[in-house]
């Protein structure tokens, strides 16, 4: 760099004129007496840019865009009516001012909420991928790198998500939609949803008792083998008659063949062992006087297969209250079921559904660094530096050498170049270790060199 380029080229007088034609031209002067100086700041940072551009890592940018959610209440179809009245967003303005928020701006909220964020965090591990060692930093760190934002005139939601790895990008992308879906079905909070908890809550109730019902209700038919006390008793009524039908029938066929063959006949005792027969059958199927109301866990009660006709009215009642239970129980089961369900539809109907308008994919493109920015960019830098560095020196040359000013600049340089390494010890020790110090490494350069 040359320490003076205007040294015997430009006069003093003309660097101190007072004119602006004076001024602008020596400047010029300025900047041509030192083009040689421009240049190498040029080349110089050109070269830095391109350094700086190559060097910065690669980052990928990938975008989706949601379509804003139905609205089905009064203030929002308000809002919508304004939005269309006015072209230029003064209905979003209108809405806001009267206190109308729509769901996009819930989404937008819920997006950038903590919970979603560590959910994400979790999610990718973003804690390993961005070094950070707390939550909170990977959290902040996903902010960062996450435009969210919503256009007050279409509502389209935008989510961009930058990252190094173009997959990963793309993935927290979608992650996003979907955590959102996830969030708003859990943070319902309409009358549909509500109904639909209580329903849920009460059907599980229900189920218990039908349950209970259903168990006391088996075991009681299964105790007193009473499968069904109706139809039973219809049953043995009926076996009952043609027992006694037969069992008059054989006594009139015993009164006819005694009256024709002696008691001691084996016909006569073949109608009399018929007739104990259906006698007992009779008994059984009817029941002892003296046992009517026989426990349930007797050896009689548990040798019999069914209960006796006697004991059918006794075991009716608890039979119809148990059977009564389990009737309600699976009546109310049913109707709550059917209520459960149509309630699932109307939460369905009122949650607001996130509809993606373009999905996220992997960018094929990087987003930063923008390489031919920053190259001309340290190119403007370095030229605008050097033409600084040109009129500060010409301005320091045309300074007069006795002002002070100009002294004080020379004595503040002198002080602080006494007190660098290549200066000579001034009595500070800290200065002796230093210049000890720059004398062996300018020692091993000079060796080295003379090596080569």
């Amino acid at each position: 760099m040359d320490p003076d380029p205007l040294a015997g080229q430009l006069p003093e007088e003309d660097l101190a004129g007072p004119g602006f034609q004076q001024r602008y031209v020596r400047r010029l002067r300025l900047l041509w007496a030192g083009r040689r100086l421009l240049v190498r700041c040029a080349v110089a940072g050109f070269l830095a840019g391109t350094l700086l551009a190559f060097l910065l890592p690669k980052q990928y940018q990938s975008t989706t865009e949601l379509m804003p959610p139905d609205n089905g209440s009064g203030s929002s179809l308000l809002m919508a009516a304004l939005s269309a009245r006015t072209s230029n967003g003064l209905g979003a303005v209108a809405g806001d001012l009267l206190g109308l928020k729509n769901s996009g701006q819930l989404f937008v909220g819920e997006l950038r909420s903590t919970t979603l964020q560590d959910r994400l965090v979790s999610r990718f591990q973003l804690k390993q991928v961005y070094h950070d060692r707390l939550e909170v930093d990977a959290r902040n760190d996903l902010a960062d790198r996450s435009a969210i934002g919503e256009d007050r005139k279409s509502g389209i939601i935008t989510i961009a998500v930058t990252d190094r790895s173009p997959q990963r990008a793309a993935a927290i992308a979608q992650a996003y939609v979907e955590e959102l879906n996830r969030l708003v079905a859990e943070l319902s909070t309409s009358a549909a949803h509500r109904e639909r908890v209580f329903l849920q809550e009460r059907l599980q109730a229900v189920r218990q008792d039908l349950e209970q019902a259903e168990r006391d209700f088996s075991q009681f038919a299964s105790r007193n083998t009473a499968i069904d006390i109706k139809e039973q008793g219809k049953a043995m009524v009926e076996a009952a008659a043609s027992l006694q039908g037969q069992l008059i029938a054989a006594q009139s066929e015993r009164k006819g063949l005694e009256q024709i063959y002696t008691p001691g006949n084996v016909r006569v005792r073949a109608v009399q062992a018929r007739i104990a027969e259906l006698n007992h059958q009779l008994e059984k199927l009817g029941g002892k006087v003296a046992s009517q109301n026989p426990p349930s866990d007797s050896p009689a009660s548990q040798d019999a297969l069914y209960p006796s006709i006697r004991e059918l009215p006794v075991l009716g009642v608890p039979y119809a209250d148990l059977y009564r239970r389990v009737k309600i129980q699976e009546a109310v089961f049913e109707a709550l079921t059917q209520e459960y369900e149509l309630a699932k539809v109307e939460e369905a109907k009122e949650t607001p559904t996130v509809k993606v308008l373009d999905a996220a994919e992997v960018p094929e493109k990087k987003s930063f660094p923008p390489r031919l920015q920053i190259m001309a960019l340290g190119t403007v830098l370095a030229l605008a530096g050097g033409g600084l560095w040109l009129f500060g020196h010409g301005w320091w040359q045309a300074v007069e050498a006795g002002d002070e000013r100009k002294l004080l600049a020379r004595e503040i340089t002198h002080s602080l170049n006494s007190a660098m390494p290549w200066a000579p010890p001034n009595g500070s020790r800290l200065q002796a270790k230093a210049h000890q110090a720059w004398l062996r490494c300018r020692g091993r350069g000079v060796t080295g060199a003379s090596r080569e």
